[in-house]
């Protein structure tokens, strides 16, 4: 801490797996609690004079760099919980590349309810998620695929035929395990919303 000697945090995500932040820096000692603080961020050690001058802007840096390491930390660890719950392949189209698969949340994020949990989960590929976010599909709570009218009676391609209509009334793949499988109250309010955006 007194030297400023940047270091490397190690965060576990699921067991064997690890997201490194750095640089980061020791800010306080709390010996009494055998605790210390750490901050993310780049210019903890290379403060600035208009920084020194200004610690607003300084606390503000330092908190938004913290949410933000904070928010990939939740991010991967969800998206790795997520997807091996679903053994690494989407739920709709069963695609099994792991570069194309995502972990989408069933309730937002600012949702009251729309926690980091599998439960919360689905796993999708890339378009299938987007769709989802965008209301294009939906998935009710008993599982079946449900693409918009409109999109449903579009013409268009192969890529729209194949690729989102091909899935309507289909269900979605999900894990074998009771506890890790959708939320179907979840899966209820998220549909309402879908049919409300059609």
């Amino acid at each position: 801490m007194q030297r400023q000697t940047p270091l490397v945090y190690l965060h576990g995500i699921v067991p064997g797996l690890y997201e490194a932040a750095w640089p980061v820096f020791i800010v306080e000692d709390q010996p009494q609690a055998l605790t210390f603080i750490v901050a993310i961020d780049d210019q903890v050690a290379t403060t600035a004079a208009w920084q020194v001058n200004d610690l607003a802007a300084l606390s503000a840096r330092r908190q938004y760099i913290t949410a933000v390491v904070r928010q990939r930390l939740h991010q991967r660890g969800f998206r790795q919980r997520v997807l091996r719950a679903y053994q690494q392949c989407c739920a709709i189209c069963r695609l099994r590349h792991d570069q194309l698969l995502e972990a989408s949340h069933i309730l937002p994020d600012g949702h009251p309810l729309g926690e980091p949990v599998v439960p919360n989960g689905l796993a999708l590929c890339k378009l299938h998620h987007a769709a989802f976010d965008s209301y294009i599909i939906g998935v009710t709570p008993d599982l079946e695929v449900t693409v918009r009218l409109d999109v449903l009676e579009e013409i268009d391609g192969p890529m729209l035929l194949h690729g989102l209509q091909g899935f309507q009334g289909r269900r979605i793949h999900v894990p074998r395990v009771d506890h890790l499988k959708p939320n179907r109250d979840f899966l209820a309010e998220r549909y309402a919303l879908f049919r409300r955006a059609g």
